[in-house]
C-alpha cells in the first residue's frame, strides 16, 4: 500500500496560495463577488420586486438560483483557492435564469418576468465569466 504525502507538504504550496490571494485581493475582483452577491439578492427577490410572484414555480426557482448564485459568487473572496472552480456554476445558473421564463412558465406571456430574468440571467452569466476568467487569467501570468 502506497501512501501519497498530502497537499500540505507539496512544494507550490505557498506560491498558489499567494497566487490566488492576489486574484482576490484586486478591486476588480471584489467589484465582480460585490456585483454577484447584489445580483443574487436580486434574483431571489425578483419575483416579488417585478410582480410577478403569481407564477409560484417560477417564484420559487428564482428562489432557489438566486440564493445558489449568492453562494456560489460570495465564497470565492474569502476561500478562492478551494471555491474557482465555482464560477463556472455560477455562469450555469445564470444561463438558466435567461431560459427559465420559458422552461418553467411554459405559454404564459408574462413580459415582467421574461425581462427581469434574462437582463438578470446576463448579468450574472458576466459575472460569472468574469471570475472563471480571473482564475485562468492569473494561471498563465506570473508575478
Amino acid at each position: 500500500m502506497t501512501t501519497h504525502p498530502s497537499i500540505e507538504h507539496h512544494p507550490d504550496l505557498a506560491e498558489m496560495r499567494t497566487r490566488f490571494e492576489r486574484v482576490t485581493s484586486t478591486p476588480r475582483a471584489q467589484a465582480v463577488e460585490a456585483l454577484a452577491l447584489i445580483t443574487g439578492l436580486y434574483l431571489a427577490a425578483s419575483p416579488w420586486i417585478a410582480g410577478f410572484s403569481v407564477l409560484t414555480p417560477l417564484a420559487i426557482n428564482n428562489l432557489i438560483v438566486g440564493l445558489a448564485f449568492c453562494l456560489c459568487m460570495g465564497g470565492l473572496g474569502s476561500a478562492y483557492e478551494r471555491t474557482h472552480a465555482m464560477a463556472w456554476t455560477a455562469v450555469v445558473l445564470g444561463a438558466w435564469t435567461i431560459i427559465a421564463p420559458w422552461a418553467i412558465a411554459g405559454e404564459m406571456d408574462v413580459t415582467r418576468s421574461v425581462v427581469s430574468n434574462v437582463i438578470t440571467g446576463c448579468v450574472a452569466l458576466c459575472l460569472g465569466l468574469a471570475m472563471a476568467a480571473m482564475a485562468g487569467r492569473n494561471r498563465d501570468t506570473r508575478a
